[in-house]
This record gives C-alpha cells, sequence and structure tokens, in this order.
C-alpha cells in the first residue's frame, strides 16, 4: 500500500485557528493533520515563528482550499 503524502494548504499562528480549519476539513470528509514545532508544548512562542501547518492528503489539497475560500467567503459576509 502506497503511503499518502500530506502537503501544507494553510500557516496560521494560533492552535484556535488551527482547529477551526481542521475542524471545518473534517466535517467536509477531509483528513487533516496539525503540524507545529513548539517542543512538544515546552515552548509554545515557538509557534509565532515558524506557524502552525494544516496538513491534508495532495489528493484532497484542491478540495480543502475550495472549502477554506467558502469560510472566507462566508465570513465577509
Amino acid at each position: 500500500m502506497k503511503k499518502e503524502e500530506y502537503i501544507c494548504i494553510l500557516t496560521v499562528s494560533r492552535d484556535r485557528e488551527a482547529d477551526l480549519v481542521r475542524m471545518a476539513l473534517e466535517s467536509n470528509g477531509i483528513e487533516c493533520l496539525i503540524s507545529k514545532d513548539d517542543c512538544g508544548g515546552m515552548k509554545p512562542y515557538l509557534q509565532f515563528t515558524t506557524g502552525i501547518r494544516v496538513m491534508v492528503p495532495e489528493t484532497d489539497a484542491e478540495a480543502a482550499k475550495a472549502i477554506l475560500e467558502q469560510l472566507g467567503e462566508e465570513e465577509k459576509e
């Protein structure tokens, strides 16, 4: 079985933003991972310099971006 490649579709600076994006994608059937470098929570300030990456399977990237665009449009209204 071939291993699925994940790519970053969005980088945010706060955990809450990353969790909201993850929930929106997963509620639409897209598997999502959050990747951050904060030394296991011991140095949370590191995420402000490196960011928190929202990762999805490469095959779902376009669909995920479309969902995020829709969410952005809804916030503007």
